[in-house]
This record gives C-alpha cells, sequence and structure tokens, in this order.
C-alpha cells in the first residue's frame, strides 16, 4: 500500500464536467448530482483499508449533507485490470454492502481523475453552489484505523460554511490515504 496526501487547494476552480455510469444502472453527469447548496466528490474504491475504515461514516455524513440540500457523488477510477476489487461488478456490490445513498460512478478510462487532479482514496472535493472548488480535505482526522474520540466531522463543517458563506474553511487538513492505481500508458 502506498500512502499518498493530497496536494493543496486550488480554490475557485470549476468542477470538472463528466458523463459516468453508476452501480444504480443509470448515468450521471456533475449536474445530475449537485445539491442547491453544493456538492460533494469523493474519489473512493473498494479495496483501500482507508476507505474501508470511512466509507460508513461518509456514508452517514452524505445523508446528512444530502437533507441540507448538499449533492454527494463518489468515483472510482482504480485500474480493475491490476485491481480487480475494484471493479464495476465489484462496486456495484460495495454500494450495496455500505448502503451508499449518492451515486457511485465509474471512470474506467481516468480521465476524471485526471482532470479533477485526484490523488488517492479518499480523495474529497467540496464545492459552492455554483460548481467552484472551496474545499479539498479529508472526512475527519480518523484514518486507516478507529476514529479518535471527539474528532471533528470536517467535511460535513466544510460543507455547511460553503452552504452558508460561499466560502471554504481558511484551514483544510489534506486527506491521506491510497495512491490511485493508474493505468500504464
Amino acid at each position: 500500500m502506498s500512502e499518498v496526501e493530497t496536494p493543496r487547494l486550488d480554490v475557485g476552480r470549476p468542477a470538472v464536467a463528466f458523463d459516468l455510469p453508476a452501480t444504480d444502472g443509470r448515468r450521471y453527469r456533475f449536474g445530475d448530482v449537485a445539491g442547491e447548496k453544493g456538492t460533494v466528490v469523493a474519489f473512493i474504491c473498494n479495496h483501500c483499508p482507508y476507505v474501508q475504515a470511512m466509507i460508513d461514516r461518509l456514508a452517514e455524513d452524505a445523508r446528512e449533507l444530502m437533507d441540507e440540500g448538499i449533492g454527494c457523488v463518489a468515483i472510482c477510477a482504480n485500474d480493475e485490470e491490476a485491481y480487480p476489487a475494484d471493479s464495476f461488478p465489484k462496486m456495484i456490490e460495495f454500494a450495496a454492502t455500505h448502503a451508499l445513498p449518492f451515486p457511485y460512478l465509474h471512470d474506467e478510462d481516468q480521465s476524471v481523475a485526471r482532470a479533477f487532479g485526484a490523488v488517492c482514496t479518499p480523495d474529497l472535493f467540496g464545492f459552492d453552489a455554483k460548481g467552484m472548488l472551496r474545499y479539498r480535505g479529508r472526512l475527519d482526522g480518523g484514518r486507516a484505523g478507529p476514529v479518535p474520540e471527539g474528532t471533528r466531522r470536517e467535511l460535513v463543517e466544510a460543507m455547511r460554511q460553503i452552504a452558508r458563506t460561499g466560502e471554504g474553511p481558511v484551514e483544510q487538513m489534506p486527506s491521506m490515504g491510497c495512491s490511485i492505481k493508474w493505468k500504464e500508458q
């Protein structure tokens, strides 16, 4: 497992357009998942221990944010030939097992992950109501193990601030996880 940390935030960058298949049999574009108060785009995968440790917390936080008018979506871009646990059929199982409340999209050619500049799983992007990047950071202080008591819900706090003010927090802790498994080019 190679551990990677997300780079600094490029505030104000517009969301990347995409049109990807989802585990629910539909296709989604950014506009289909965008919330009236903001949108979270999470790059995740099935096999990463960091994602496995946080996926149920992400699903719970997403339910709360979605109830508040903030859209959520997750995208898997890992090379499924090299990592069969991240194949589309396994993504369908993963979404069902964890009762994901948001669409889980498959970026088979990895073009969307590259356009976003995603580097690891999880890699979380928070956009304002106009689709401008305002947050790039972690879900919370948990890593690949149990969450320390009193851990702040950083993504939830950031997205609520963005919904309220249009601006993200000044301090944003980078996410850390497994590197995205890129295909050889």
